[in-house]
């Protein structure tokens, strides 16, 4: 029989859960919201149990840096009080499965990259602009986390610019600050005096979706100069934007890539907002198809 991962995904907003196949077939789709913190893996576990049955082991892609024992070794003031949560402890005594834990940037990343939108790429960097800004750098379909769990996090490289605008991070001027969707709907109501959410913004075709989308562009084009990709792939909400995002930011990463990296595409994600959950399932089970 082929095996199944439970896999979860674990974002500021919601909590959801699902089935992976090895292919990337995801079945049985569950979601409910992201409670306070000290709430968080109560809700995972009442939304997991019922597909444990079924399952050969859990991955579970969380918001936050996860260490080598998959516990939660820092977090933004997107998700307070989540840090020093021992994830793959608590799941493993609460479902009774080996259990994997990843970030879920890292765990999206992984789904693009072998079955998504950057699959046939050797080196991609997966970057997710939605409420925060995340990444992934993935090699040969594989998620490279670094020493202490950190690398693809992108939108706390630095933005070109020094208007002083502080990020989730606590430092001043990483590109999260600029570009993530709550940074471009406050950008708005400091130009105009209106209060708007960035879907009206984007019909709108502000020039603050522009600005944002520049700098984005500025920094794609120095981390591609640094790691020169074969692709790099566009996802998470704000991407839903559209070329009114994609366009201007398409142009500022051409104006500064070097030559090499500045021929890398930039593709726009293709598995939306399942990528986190298939990514956490493959990711499992390929620790089941090593024994680790």
């Amino acid at each position: 029989m082929t095996p199944l991962a439970l896999a979860v995904d674990i974002g500021g907003t919601k909590i959801a859960a699902g089935l992976v196949a090895p292919d990337g077939t995801l079945s049985e789709r569950r979601r409910t919201p992201t409670p306070a913190a000290p709430a968080i893996l109560r809700a995972v576990f009442e939304l997991a149990r019922p597909l444990v049955k079924r399952a050969a082991i859990c991955g579970i892609g969380t918001a936050g840096t996860v260490d080598a024992l998959g516990r939660i070794a820092s977090a933004t003031d997107l998700l307070t009080g989540w840090a020093g949560t021992d994830v793959k402890g608590a799941a493993e005594s609460a479902l009774a499965l080996p259990t994997v834990v990843l970030n879920d940037c890292h765990a999206a990343g992984a789904a693009e990259a072998r079955v998504g939108a950057a699959r046939d790429a050797r080196t991609a960097l997966i970057v997710a602009i939605g409420t925060g800004i995340g990444g992934a750098v993935c090699v040969e379909g594989r998620v490279q986390a670094g020493v202490s769990g950190t690398a693809g996090s992108i939108g706390h490289l630095p933005a070109p610019t020094d208007a002083g605008v502080r990020c989730s991070c606590g430092a001043l001027d990483h590109i999260e600050a600029h570009a993530a969707g709550p940074a471009i709907e406050r950008a708005y109501l400091e130009a105009t005096g209106q209060a708007l959410p960035l879907a009206e913004i984007g019909r709108l075709g502000s020039h603050v979706i522009t600005d944002a989308a520049t700098l984005m562009g500025r920094v794609l084009a120095g981390a591609a100069n640094l790691i020169d990709p074969d692709a790099i792939v566009i996802a998470g909400g704000v991407s839903m934007l559209g070329p009114a995002l994609l366009r201007p930011m398409k142009a500022a990463y051409r104006a500064e890539a070097l030559p090499g990296p500045s021929a890398a595409p930039l593709l726009p994600a293709s598995l939306g907002e399942d990528a986190g959950l298939v990514g956490a399932g493959l990711e499992a089970l390929s620790h089941l198809e090593n024994g680790s």
